[in-house]
């Protein structure tokens, strides 16, 4: 009668904490995923508001010509669209090439 109590005991002590590694250990995963989708939200979050700024700024020439004239710029001139840069990737994508051109130029007038 001891026996069976002790072994009953200890098989449900044994199942619960199995089943409570397990379920901890899937609660530590879906916490990594939540981590992972909110960093994955935010960025998205800055990019959207990064845009919503771009399209304020870029849709009311008005504004702009109104600064301008408020600043006596006569010869202004606008950025050509090879200019703007939609990510910061672009931009040091750009610089990369202009110094390894620099780098290729320097290079020919030294054999020179």
């Amino acid at each position: 009668m001891f026996k069976t109590k002790l072994i009953i005991s200890i098989s449900i002590f044994v199942t619960f904490l199995i089943i409570t590694s397990v379920i901890k250990n899937k609660t530590r995963i879906l916490e990594k995923e939540i981590t992972n989708l909110n960093l994955k939200i935010l960025s998205k979050k800055n990019e959207l508001n990064e845009a919503q700024l771009d399209f304020h700024y870029l849709s009311s020439p008005a504004e702009i010509e109104k600064k301008i004239n408020l600043i006596n710029l006569n010869n202004y001139q606008p950025i050509s669209y090879s200019k703007i840069f939609f990510t910061i990737s672009d931009f040091t994508e750009l610089q990369n090439k202009i110094s390894t051109l620099k780098n290729i130029n320097e290079k020919k007038t030294e054999k020179k």
